[in-house]
């Protein structure tokens, strides 16, 4: 049962009753040795009484009337102040019947005295000196009561003092054991719940059986240890729910990493879709994935790949007319739809409820507002999307999309490079071979002539050219055939240099040597290919033009990528072979070439003084492609998917 005393009031109780006592015993101490005090101070006042007697009575004998008087007058004021006492001095006559009784035998053997001293025809000496001694021991006898009654009040101090003694270790006792129950208790209560609270046990709670301040305190720490319970529960339930929300994050972000390592590593667009419905089905949860390709107009849809569909309705449905069933709407808004599946649905092609299936969720393969095509997850029991699931979805469905997106531009670039490759091949067969198979044509009639005509001399003649030209038109095939077999290395385009030379010297005889310089970052792949057709083709105008018998190939890495093909070969004039309208075939390929990776050709040549070519890259891409940038160059028709 709770109290209404606080603590407070406990502790001032106790502390009040506490000083009450103590004052009161200090009160009655002091006022008992008052008491004494006064009553010592009367012992010396009956003494000095008992002198002044003495003293009379030996002025009698003396014969000295005349203090005789005086002494009396003392006597009478003496007597007087043990009547009344005083309290300045203190001076108390500690009365009783005894002290009353010895102090009236006083008075009246002083007034028998005094008459007999002071009278006209007093009585001989020594009638007064026996008259002198009576009063002395009435006197003693005063004193003696009065020294009683102050052994009496001394004892009685005594009995008080160990009384206080007694009554201090009781109050003492009693406050060290109130101290404990009103005050240590409580506190360590307090402290071994808070200890029960530091080792986890948050259940912990304190009676509150007062309404004092340890109450309070009580109530307070169970409103904090509830209150620390709730939200460690909370706390709990919200670390539960956070830890089942990252698990199911990280699952969505395993699938979509699946897909788009599915997408770098598919080669082709049926390994995709058909790795991509298998991924789909899986994390759906789904009965069968069918992903659908649409044609440009959206108004059919075939099936690229299918996981779980069965055979007959593979078959049946594996080129859909846009409308004809659930599968296949054209629609611009890449949401899902849930379509429930059902016999009184209406629907032109009843295959999937004759499959047995009860929901369908299509959502649409879209890029860029273009419908690709549509997958299809087929479930055999209905079905709710939860939102989660449907940006899961959505998502693996642009992965999808941008991945079959990145296949036809992949497909566009092959075909692109294929393009130019076709075109530079004949570029170079029309700038080498073609125009050696001309002069040989050219030569050719001219022989029919000289020999239609008996010319031998002119026949000869032709017949020399056309050998030389032969042996020209092989080496230009040799040459081509190398030069197309060259790739640049993966990290350096030293080792491809270093190969190209020593074809070329095992070919021409000539000696040729290579320089690397400085250090830099590696060239691009495609960069490094039309460097090193560039080379070649400034090595075959060596070998074809300059007849030289040293040809040094000289690379500067930094700071930006520079080669110099020389020469000490006869030379030419280069300022006429650089003009447009020039004739010489191997610089036009070169400056094409340099054109297509924004580099520089730069030509150094004088009759008789060898010629030095040089091709340097830009300083701020020195591994960078040149050419067109983006926006320059043209869109280019996109391929049917059959080409992937």
């Amino acid at each position: 049962m709770r109290t209404g005393t606080t603590l407070t009031t406990k502790l001032l109780t106790m502390g009040m009753v506490f000083l009450l006592v103590t004052l009161s015993s200090i009160s009655v101490t002091l006022w008992v040795t008052w008491k004494l005090e006064g009553g010592a101070a009367a012992v010396n006042e009956a003494g000095r009484l008992r002198m002044r007697t003495m003293r009379m009575a030996l002025a009698v004998e003396n014969g000295a009337r005349d203090k005789l008087l005086a002494n009396a007058e003392m006597i009478e004021g003496s007597l007087e102040l043990l009547r009344t006492g005083d309290p300045d001095h203190p001076l108390f006559v500690p009365w009783s019947d005894e002290t009353r009784a010895r102090f009236a035998d006083v008075r009246s053997q002083w007034t028998t005295v005094r008459q007999e001293w002071l009278a006209r025809e007093a009585p001989p000496v020594p009638v007064l000196v026996a008259r002198a001694d009576e009063m002395a021991e009435v006197m003693n006898l005063f004193v003696d009561a009065i020294e009683v009654q102050i052994a009496r009040w001394t004892a009685a101090l005594h009995v008080l003092q160990l009384f206080m003694m007694g009554l201090t270790i009781l109050v003492a006792f009693g406050v060290v054991v109130m101290t404990g129950l009103v005050v240590i208790n409580p506190v360590a209560r307090l402290q071994e719940a808070f200890l029960q609270i530091r080792q986890g046990l948050l259940g912990t709670r304190l009676p509150v059986e007062t309404d004092d301040e340890f109450g309070q305190l009580n109530e307070g720490f169970n409103r904090m240890a509830q209150a620390l319970q709730t939200s460690h529960d909370d706390l709990a339930l919200k670390v539960r729910e956070k830890t089942a929300s990252i698990e199911d994050k990280n699952q969505r972000l395993s699938a979509l990493y699946e897909v788009s390592a599915l997408a770098a590593q598919a080669p082709n667009l049926k390994e995709l879709t058909q790795g991509f419905v298998q991924q789909v089905r899986r994390v759906a949860g789904a009965d069968a994935a069918v992903v659908r390709w649409s044609n440009e107009g959206n108004e059919h849809y075939v099936i690229l790949a299918a996981d779980g569909l069965p055979r007959s309705m593979t078959e049946e449905e594996q080129c859909l007319r846009a409308g004809s069933c659930f599968c296949g709407q054209a629609q611009s808004l890449p949401d899902a739809r849930v379509i429930p599946i059902s016999i009184a649905t209406p629907m032109v092609l009843p295959h999937c409820h004759e499959a047995g299936y009860q929901t369908l969720v299509a959502l649409p393969v879209m890029v860029h507002q273009r419908v690709l095509g549509e997958l299809n997850l087929f479930f055999r029991a209905e079905l709710e999307l939860s939102p989660d699931m449907r940006e899961l979805l959505e998502a693996m469905v642009r992965h999808l999309a941008s991945s079959m997106e990145g296949l036809r531009a992949a497909a566009l670039e092959r075909e692109g490079a294929v393009a130019e490759e076709r075109g530079m091949l004949a570029r170079e067969l029309h700038d080498s071979i073609a125009q050696s198979l001309a002069f040989l044509k050219i030569q050719t009639q001219l022989l029919r002539d000289a020999v239609k005509k008996g010319n031998d001399i002119a026949r000869d003649r032709s017949m020399a050219e056309l050998d030389v030209g032969v042996r020209e038109c092989y080496a230009d095939v040799r040459e081509l055939l190398v030069h197309f077999r060259t790739r640049a290395s993966e990290e350096d385009i030293e080792e491809a240099l270093r190969t190209t030379l020593s074809k070329f010297g095992h070919q021409t005889g000539i000696a040729a040597h290579l320089s690397m310089e400085g250090h830099g970052l590696p060239l691009d792949a495609d960069v490094q290919i039309q460097v090193l057709h560039m080379v070649q083709e400034a090595l075959s105008n060596v070998r074809k033009h300059a007849r030289a018998t040293v040809v040094n190939v000289r690379v500067q890495r930094h700071p930006e990528w520079r080669f110099e093909v020389q020469d000490n070969g006869i030379g030419f004039d280069a300022g006429l072979a650089m003009a447009a309208d020039s004739l010489h075939v191997g610089l036009r390929i070169l400056r094409e070439r340099a054109e297509g990776i924004n580099a520089r050709v730069e030509v150094q040549s004088a009759p008789g003084a060898g010629t030095t070519v040089c091709i340097a890259l830009p300083h701020n891409e020195p591994g960078a492609s040149g050419g067109a940038t983006p926006s320059e160059s043209p869109a280019p028709q996109l391929p049917s998917w059959s080409s992937l």
